[in-house]
């Protein structure tokens, strides 16, 4: 009667092995959607601060025909998007694809361009605080600067620095 039961257990057991979901090579479909690639192109934040790259791609990836406020007879749409560093305002056509953005975060980390000819042309000088602020427009492309506030004792100074590290 042991032998039966194990027999049986085993038989029972050795089916799953060979109930396995049958592969065809074929992917699931996944829609892509690349309405803002010009944006992403433009603004180029690999060297930008994490948040600033966070941000930045939310709004490329915000889908304005999927949104509440969507309305079939409107041609514009401006989006606000906050974090605690900066914050972003988007304008969006009908078809969701940005129009321009106006951007500023406060204190993020230097691209090391910006952090090598700032120390360069100011040795001894401590960075105090950074505004980063970036410009978009679909026809015109991106501006992008750093204001920045350096300090060496009571003295304090502005400058204003482009992406690649030319002063302005």
């Amino acid at each position: 009667m042991k032998k039966l039961l194990l027999v049986l257990l085993a038989i029972g057991l050795s089916a799953q092995f060979y109930a396995q979901v049958v592969n065809d090579g074929m992917l699931p479909e996944v829609e892509v959607r690349a309405t803002n690639y010009k944006y992403l192109n433009s603004i180029d934040n690999s060297e930008a601060a994490v948040s600033v790259q966070l941000l930045e791609d939310m709004v490329a990836k915000f889908d304005v025909k999927s949104s509440e406020f969507y309305e079939d007879g409107s041609d514009f749409y401006r989006v606000y998007f906050y974090i605690p560093d900066g914050k972003v305002v988007a304008a969006y056509d009908r078809d969701g694809k940005i129009l321009y953005t106006i951007e500023k975060f406060k204190n993020v980390a230097l691209p090391e361009s910006v952090a090598s000819s700032v120390a360069d042309r100011f040795p001894g000088w401590k960075i105090a605080k950074d505004v980063y602020k970036v410009n978009y427009d679909a026809t015109l492309g991106s501006k992008k600067q750093y204001k920045i506030v350096l300090e060496n004792g009571k003295k304090r100074i502005r400058v204003k620095v482009d992406d690649e590290g030319v002063f302005l």
